[in-house]
């Protein structure tokens, strides 16, 4: 059975152009839910007093650092292709992409608003984890063991929390701007797909620990959340503003 609101093409139209979702689109922009929220705040919490107070995870750590360091794959043929996937966290890649998508909605919507979530979205994440990194001051399993002093930056992992926030970020702008369908999924199985994959690839390559990857992961879903929050309650309200300025 089909409903008896038939929706008109131009209404769509309308939807896409104005920057909001369009409702018949398979595909959500990925805002976490509260409890997903709630969960993360936990774990991030629970984690970090655990390693400060050098309770049961830092001996898991340090018993997953010893296998993987046995694997040996930073002195063997996998390292570059392993180091490769990495790189879905790293910022320049993920920036690459957000240069094209974000240029394009911009200039094909007329509106600076994808480009002010990014801004918001990296200032976050570069003051929320340098100031974990530099508070905690984790030293990474590279070191004989698993220290806290002034020169550790491991704690948490930035690969994996750039991953869950800016993919999340690029998935919310292809489905609000209404990109191809293909453009949207394939980001949407980025910002779900991606942070796993970096997590793996680094604690594999014993470039972090387990944990650091668990809470970088934490970490990104509440920024993730914040941005959200920030753009409902300022950034499109502005835009929406300023756009209602220029009408006629």
């Amino acid at each position: 059975m089909t409903s008896g609101a038939v929706r008109k093409p131009e209404d769509a139209a309308v939807a896409v152009s104005s920057g909001r979702p369009d409702a018949g689109s398979p595909v959500s922009v990925g805002r976490p839910p509260w409890w997903l929220l709630g969960v993360a705040a936990v774990v991030a919490a629970v984690v970090t007093v655990d390693l400060l107070s050098r309770g049961w995870l830092e001996w898991m750590d340090l018993r997953v650092s010893e296998v993987v360091s046995a694997w040996d794959l930073q002195d063997s043929g996998w390292y570059w292709p392993v180091w490769g996937v990495t790189q879905l966290g790293g910022r320049g890649f993920i920036l690459i992409v957000l240069a094209g998508l974000v240029g394009y909605v911009c200039w094909t919507r007329r509106t600076l608003l994808p480009l002010l979530r990014v801004l918001l979205a990296l200032a976050l994440l570069t003051a929320v984890i340098y100031g974990f990194k530099y508070g905690t001051g984790r030293t990474a399993p590279g070191y004989p063991g698993s220290f806290f002093h002034r020169d550790g930056e491991s704690f948490p992992s930035g690969h994996v929390a750039n991953a869950v926030l800016m993919w999340g970020v690029a998935r919310w702008q292809a489905v609000e701007f209404g990109l191809p369908l293909p453009v949207q999924r394939t980001l949407k199985w980025l910002s779900v797909l991606g942070p796993v994959a970096t997590a793996l690839a680094m604690v594999s390559l014993d470039f972090h620990w387990v944990t650091d990857a668990v809470v970088g992961g934490a970490v990104g879903i509440l920024l993730l959340g914040v941005v959200h929050a920030l753009d409902a309650l300022v950034l499109s309200r502005w835009v929406r503003a300023r756009a209602g300025r220029r009408s006629p």
